[in-house]
């Protein structure tokens, strides 16, 4: 495995945190293991099935649809436990663009852990990334995901836009 993903926080708080997140990794990983076994694909249900859950708790987020500025969803997703469990940068945030980019994932390093391989990894983060444009969805928005830990670029480039805005 080529990919890099070590904590620069070890502060126990927040590695018990991210052992949560691993967890939630776990199980989405041995559930589309197993789809794999039993013969199904888990592109025909993955994506959608995680995106109806980004678009539950972006729904909850977002006021359902009352208010979908994406100051808004920095302060109800990306607040400071967040930030410092995933060692984000905040790049910017205005009502209709949020660029925020990750130095760690939880996710990924679960991933590591049951031995996945590189290739595996890069699935596995865009079925997840699922739950992430469903919350995009629910805001109004579009999730542009430029780079990835999973793909080994070193951190993840995540941008939330308004549809339809420049900018």
């Amino acid at each position: 495995m080529s990919i890099v993903n070590e904590p620069k926080n070890k502060f126990p708080l927040i590695q018990a945190l991210r052992a949560l997140l691993e967890h939630r990794a776990l199980w989405m990983y041995l559930l589309l293991d197993e789809a794999l076994r039993q013969g199904l694909d888990p592109e025909k249900f993955a994506p959608s099935a995680i995106r109806r859950c980004g678009l539950y708790h972006g729904g909850m987020h977002s006021g359902n649809g009352k208010d979908t500025s994406l100051t808004r969803l920095k302060k109800k997703l990306f607040g400071l436990p967040g930030r410092l469990v995933f060692e984000m940068k905040i790049r910017r945030c205005t009502g209709d663009n949020f660029d925020v980019d990750f130095y760690y994932c939880p996710l990924v390093k679960s991933w590591q852990k049951q031995g996945c391989s590189d290739e595996e990894m890069d699935r596995m983060c865009e079925y997840a990334m699922w739950g992430d444009r469903g919350i995009a969805e629910s805001f109004g928005c579009e999730l542009d995901l430029l780079k990835t830990i999973a793909r080994g670029d070193g951190k993840c480039e995540i941008r939330f836009r308004r549809k339809n805005h420049a900018g």
